[in-house]
């Protein structure tokens, strides 16, 4: 396991990858661990003929062909590690094939349901209504992850220049741009907050319900009562907020690129799936009003 140790330190420290995703490398590697016990082999001497036997057994208990390519995948990044440190001289999963997983589009709001949300549904007048709307507002208003959202501090708020910065994947931080009336929310919300809370005195934005910097699971639960008032969609994420997001910036025509830097997305073909969706919506309108659709 002093191997498996070494990885991720190294993921943590020098890729600097997020908790979760560590922790999902971790429990991937770990499971193929236990597979490997019925074998007598140790990690470093595994073949492709081990790793083609695993994904066999991960099917067949159940796993989708999504989940054995993730898991292959965090296989892969741990060989590669390996090879790089001199510990095997040829990589076991060089020769792995991974089953093909069909496109799945992001599942997201209808405009029309986001504006009943913000416009119509009544949240609570307490200080913990005024905090649910803001986090559904600023979710749906700048495409951010939930853990972006979490560590938002106070201080990065700037209402001048109507922006906000948050710490992205990576440790990344980026800039994203806000409406001028969104920055007036941020800026109220802070302020009836300390009036309503002056017990709260931690930097962050969000506070949860025993006063400390709000989690992800209170932002999750937020996101699904509030959006089960206004849709049906079996997903009610704070995902589905953010795909929400660039699925209605593309379809009232921003450039694709822009919404790239505004989600950090490493690369264009994380965001382009969002033109899928877009494309989708023009066919279905084309085939309602073209006369030979």
């Amino acid at each position: 396991m002093n191997h498996l140790l070494s990885f991720i330190a190294f993921i943590e420290f020098e890729k600097r990858y997020s908790p979760n995703t560590i922790l999902a490398y971790r429990n991937d590697i770990e499971q193929f661990t236990v597979f490997l016990d019925q074998f007598k082999t140790p990690l470093e001497a595994v073949s492709h003929f081990h790793i083609r036997n695993w994904m066999v057994s991960l099917m067949k208990d159940g796993d989708t062909a999504r989940s054995v390519n993730r898991k292959v995948s965090s296989l892969k990044s741990f060989y590669k590690f390996l090879l790089r440190k001199g510990v095997i001289q040829n990589n076991p999963t060089a020769k792995v094939i991974t089953p093909k997983v069909g496109k799945k589009l992001p599942v997201f709001v209808e405009e029309n349901s986001m504006e009943k949300l913000l416009n119509k549904v009544e949240f609570a007048d307490d200080i913990f209504g005024k905090r649910d709307k803001l986090i559904i507002e600023l979710l749906y208003a700048t495409g951010m992850r939930r853990s972006e959202l979490r560590n938002i501090k106070d201080a990065d708020l700037d209402s001048w220049n109507s922006q906000i910065k948050v710490l992205g994947k990576g440790s990344k931080e980026r800039l994203i741009p806000l409406h001028p009336s969104m920055v007036q929310k941020i800026q109220k919300f802070i302020e009836e907050r300390k009036i309503e809370l002056p017990e709260y005195q931690f930097p962050f934005l969000f506070f949860g319900k025993k006063l400390q910097p709000i989690k992800d699971h209170e932002i999750y639960t937020v996101v699904k009562q509030n959006l089960s008032a206004v849709t049906t969609l079996e997903k009610k994420s704070p995902h589905v907020l953010r795909h929400s997001f660039a699925t209605h910036l593309l379809n009232e025509g921003a450039e694709i690129n822009a919404i790239k830097e505004i989600l950090g997305h490493a690369n264009l073909a994380a965001t382009q799936v969002y033109t899928h969706n877009t494309i989708e919506k023009l066919k279905s309108v084309h085939k309602q009003a073209h006369p030979r659709a």
